[in-house]
């Protein structure tokens, strides 16, 4: 079937599970697009190989490929641009994780190495090419099929705003509003960012019984599905709405 698009959602460091997923997708083709949802890194033990693979991608399939800015490159952006200690400092943002993965410094605790601090605040481990690739990032993309952002749609005046309107795009990236996925209305979005489990189970009407699961409620579709956290890794393929999984 011609004209598909395949969009795959929060990756975070896990290489393994990217491999799985894309051996699991039919054969593409040139009038394809293989389109990512942002936040490749972090969390994961693998956040250099999953750049590296998805900087070579498009030498290696024949469908177009895009590439959205999730809030973790934003974030390494930030970083790179004049430092952000708020983002690097909590654990759970995975950012030494990342740092490992580049440094190829085994994980001691929960800490960085003391030797590795001021890179880490700066984001100076990560190769030139590698930071170009994330300035390069869209924020957005829209084809036929739907809206695709890395968060979700900001709220502005009553209605929700188009990508293509939004003067700062912070909310495009970072934002998790339960009034845009119990709300909105209008061209299909797909999102990650907010992890499906958190999300209202009573609206989705896509295996309600498994809350991990991709989340869809017309004409929102949420597929985060914790890669990073113990989860797995989602792609939904528009306009058929089959799914795919790593797990």
């Amino acid at each position: 079937m011609a004209n598909r698009t395949f969009a795959i959602g929060d990756i975070h460091g896990e290489l393994e599970h990217l491999r799985i997923l894309l051996d699991r997708l039919p054969p593409l083709d040139a009038q394809d697009t293989l389109l990512f949802l942002g936040d490749y890194v972090d969390r994961g033990p693998a956040s250099r190989g999953v750049i590296e693979l998805l900087i070579d991608l498009p030498s290696r399939v024949p469908a177009r490929t895009v590439f959205l800015r999730g809030n973790h490159e934003d974030g390494w952006l930030r970083v790179c641009n004049g430092g952000w200690p708020e983002f690097i400092i909590p654990a759970d943002n995975g950012c030494w994780d990342c740092m490992r993965s580049y440094n190829g410094r085994p994980a001691v605790g929960r800490m960085p190495d003391p030797a590795d601090w001021a890179a880490l605040m700066n984001g100076s481990f990560f190769p030139r090419q590698h930071v170009e690739w994330m300035r390069s990032l869209a924020v957005w993309y829209e084809d036929d099929h739907a809206l695709y952002v890395h968060a979700g749609l900001p709220l502005e005046n009553g209605r929700f705003l188009h990508p293509s309107e939004v003067q700062d795009p912070s909310p495009l990236l970072w934002s998790r509003s339960e009034k845009f996925f119990r709300g909105y209305h209008g061209k299909r979005v797909v999102c990650g960012h907010t992890p499906t489990n958190r999300l209202p189970v009573e609206l989705s009407t896509h295996t309600p019984d498994d809350p991990t699961d991709m989340w869809h409620r017309d004409p929102v579709i949420a597929i985060d599905t914790q890669c990073g956290r113990g989860g797995y890794l989602t792609a939904v393929e528009l306009p058929a709405l089959r799914v795919y999984e790593s797990r």
